[in-house]
């Protein structure tokens, strides 16, 4: 049963690296999930991906480069101040200046070097280092 198309997302994401595959399936796609997606891939945390039609809700076929270490959702979903993302970051990355806590904010789904050049805050979605 299908709860969370993010926390699915990024659990498909972390097990395929786990293994060391190349290439996953994530599936159904949804906009909010390529979004995330689209800042991983900026991160360098993934390769190329593509949306495919398969009739149903559609699949994200993802390029993996075998360099995350852990990724996954933020539950519940906080509100973040642009004051307060050293404190989350602190809270959910391992070091500082490593990995991208990933959050939505009124200039899009960005990660949080991007929200802090904007000096905006949002709501936080996701981490990945």
């Amino acid at each position: 049963m299908l709860l969370d198309p993010l926390n699915d997302a990024m659990s498909t994401i972390r097990n395929a690296e786990l293994v060391g595959k190349g290439e996953c399936f994530v599936r159904p796609a949804s906009k909010l999930v390529g979004r995330v997606l689209a800042v991983m891939q900026e991160s360098g945390y993934i390769g190329a991906y593509a949306r495919v039609d398969d009739g149903r809700g559609g699949i994200f076929h993802v390029k993996l480069k075998g360099s995350i270490n852990e990724c996954g959702v933020i539950k519940p979903r906080s509100s973040v101040k642009r004051t307060d993302l050293d404190k989350y970051e602190a809270r959910y990355l391992p070091a500082q200046d490593f990995g991208v806590l990933i959050l939505t904010t009124t200039a899009g789904v960005v990660g949080h070097p991007r929200a802090k050049e904007l000096g905006v805050g949002g709501k936080l979605l996701a981490y990945v280092y």
